[in-house]
């Protein structure tokens, strides 16, 4: 079984945007999507509905992006 960083996604109500992907990047999503589908029993449907779980796993896990955010009065490279 694969250690994937992404659990189920939630169905939550969808927010249009738009946004070009490389077509690399786009067929990696599709393949992630398969792979969590096969590993989490449920089929993620769209592949683009991992980009939001992917960027807030991705703001979550950045500790420089969190230590700056407790500290808004310094600047983000100090």
């Amino acid at each position: 079984m694969a250690k994937l960083k992404l659990g189920p996604i939630a169905d939550d109500k969808p927010v249009k945007i738009t946004l070009e992907l490389p077509a690399s990047l786009h067929r990696d999503l599709v393949a992630y999507a398969a792979i969590l589908g096969r590993e989490g029993g449920q089929g993620v449907g769209d592949p683009l509905r991992l980009i939001v779980p992917m960027l807030e796993r991705f703001v979550a896990s950045d500790r420089g992006f969190a230590k700056a955010r407790r500290e808004p009065h310094r600047a983000v490279g100090d």
